[in-house]
């Protein structure tokens, strides 16, 4: 009877060969790194000499303060940092720092907004104003979001060579965008599952045009939120920590998620922000 289990050859099979040189210099895909944490703040009080800094410690109660009462209620407060002088502004500075979201909103001044490392908690400049806001989102990310940098041209865009999926996304963006109601589910189209040309997506970024807010939401890589000038349309993009598109959408909203502090988030800051200044006062 012929025995069933047969024994490989010699000389076959992995580890049979000898190695060359290029063999044994394997080369490994990079593994992905630098991700963003918190770890507590500590400003250096002395380092800023003998002035006083009760206003700054002050207002940074009272802006703890408003993230727990926010986090739990909702809404948002805003606090002026123009009536302190440099080193209590710079006490606030070293104390917030810089977090992972930052916008820029194309207003008359331009607003620059950047989130402390306390989520939540945003510090804003303009020409006219510097200060800070306590809010899922500052508000002036959602004033007028779509008014357009770069003008949409909607269905007039001309169909060039290429362009095959792009105009029935446009159709039904717009649909979506007409009947817009906050209340609603999330409506997403996400590009990286439906066939497309590089000229569609080329014909959708001029038919859908840009609007006044661009946002950018660093972490384990980036994601990229721009406004497009189509009401309550907005293009989200997710890229790996070596800057390639993963994943590339449209979201019919108010404002993405993806750059909002949670109400978890703000009663966290809020924890963490008084457990900071028990240790500074």
């Amino acid at each position: 009877m012929t025995n069933p289990f047969m024994m490989p050859p010699t000389g076959f099979g992995p580890g049979s060969q000898p190695l060359d040189s290029q063999d044994e210099a394997l080369e490994y895909m990079p593994l992905p790194q630098d991700m963003r944490t918190y770890s507590p703040r500590i400003p250096e009080v002395e380092a800023l000499g003998a002035a006083d800094l009760s206003p700054a410690l002050d207002l940074l109660h009272d802006v703890a303060e408003a993230a727990a009462r926010i986090g739990g209620d909702g809404g948002n407060a805003r606090f002026d940092l123009a009536p302190l002088d440099e080193a209590n502004r710079a006490l606030i500075a070293e104390t917030l720092g810089s977090g992972e979201v930052a916008a820029k909103v194309r207003d008359i001044p331009a607003i620059a907004v950047q989130e402390s490392v306390f989520a939540g908690i945003w510090t804003l400049k303009s020409a006219k104003a510097h200060v800070i806001e306590v809010a899922a989102i500052p508000a002036c990310v959602t004033e007028t979001p779509f008014a357009p940098h770069r003008a949409a041209t909607g269905g007039a865009e001309p169909l060039l060579p290429g362009v095959v999926n792009a105009p029935p996304l446009l159709v039904e963006l717009t649909d979506k965008s007409a009947a817009f109601d906050a209340a609603a589910p999330l409506h997403v189209i996400n590009l990286t599952l439906l066939p497309h040309t590089e000229e569609d997506l080329a014909w959708l970024d001029r038919a859908l045009g840009e609007g006044a807010v661009s946002i950018l939401s660093r972490g384990y890589g980036n994601c990229r939120v721009t406004a497009t000038a189509l009401p309550h349309v907005w293009r989200v993009q997710f890229f790996n920590s070596q800057d390639a598109l993963i994943l590339d959408t449209f979201e019919v909203t108010t404002v993405p998620e993806v750059a909002c502090a949670a109400p978890e988030d703000l009663t966290d800051s809020a924890d963490r922000l008084f457990k900071v200044l028990e240790v500074i006062r």
